[in-house]
């Protein structure tokens, strides 16, 4: 049995190479603004401390772009969409105090890092290079003809679009959406507030069996069931259901603005990209 030659890598366009030095600069941007927010926040609270780690894990999403921006990764259009705008949403509500104004370095900050965020999007989405290099798929082992090769493997499943993938990626964000206030929520058991814990234990609970109705459902969104895209319409609808008003009730209408906003941005676009993408057995639009 023989073993292929390994295919030389080829030189990257200029404009991949551009979006992976923005990528990284937005990845410290994200970091830079988040600290700067904590440092000027006249309460250093527990609800806080939570949102500020959360927005700083997604530095760690711009680096796993940045690898499948390098591996030319069909998926990091959506993927990198649904990071820029959650991005946005999660630094933006850090930004603004509870009371007063916003201090002038954060405001700079978040302007300097949504500048970023809009301009990821639009190499994403508008450059013919960029385009023409996310076409790839994973790899792995083929074994074929006698010949044990590392290259490229086609999904079995039939081709879907880029809307779809849209709506996939979108989707996967609802389950930590979920989980952050209800670990700000948490805050009010440690103020006293034991009457609160079943429903926090439940919000979060809620949160990761999202996690899984969402893996089960998009897995046959994938696959062109029609019967997915109803389940995720109402995943969807269920979700904002019980997190808004939780956040109501829990958090207020700062813990409404702050945590409900990022999740009904999230639902929508999984909504609309479900609705522009072509329905299974129909022709594009």
């Amino acid at each position: 049995m023989r073993t292929a030659a390994v295919t030389p890598p080829v030189r990257r366009p200029s404009a991949v190479r551009a979006l992976t030095t923005l990528l990284a600069s937005t990845a410290a941007a994200t970091v830079a603004v988040e600290l700067l927010n904590w440092w000027y926040a006249p309460e250093q609270e527990f609800g806080l401390a939570v949102r500020t780690g959360w927005a700083m894990l997604r530095s760690l999403g711009f680096l796993v772009l940045i690898g499948q921006v390098n591996r030319g990764r069909a998926g990091a259009k959506p993927f990198g969409l649904i990071l820029a705008v959650t991005t946005v949403f999660a630094v933006g509500r850090l930004v603004v105090p509870r009371q007063g104004v916003p201090p002038l370095p954060g405001l700079l900050g978040f302007a300097v890092l949504t500048a970023l965020c809009v301009a990821v999007v639009v190499l994403l989405y508008r450059s013919d290079a960029v385009a023409g290099h996310l076409v790839r798929h994973r790899k792995g082992l083929v074994v074929e003809g006698g010949t044990i090769s590392w290259r490229e493997v086609a999904p079995k499943r039939p081709a879907v679009t880029g809307w779809l993938l849209t709506s996939r990626v979108a989707a996967f964000t609802y389950s930590p959406l979920m989980l952050v206030p209800a670990l700000v929520a948490g805050g009010a058991v440690l103020d006293g507030r034991l009457a609160v814990v079943p429903v926090v234990l439940a919000w979060f609970a809620a949160g990761i069996v999202v996690s899984y109705l969402v893996l089960f459902c998009t897995a046959f969104l994938l696959r062109g069931r029609r019967w997915a895209r109803r389940l995720l319409v109402t995943i969807t609808l269920g979700v904002l259901a019980v997190n808004l008003p939780l956040c109501w009730w829990l958090l207020g209408l700062d813990g409404l603005v702050r945590d409900g906003a990022p999740l009904l941005a999230a639902a929508t676009l999984a909504l609309y990209a479900l609705h522009r993408a072509p329905a299974p057995d129909a022709p594009p639009r």
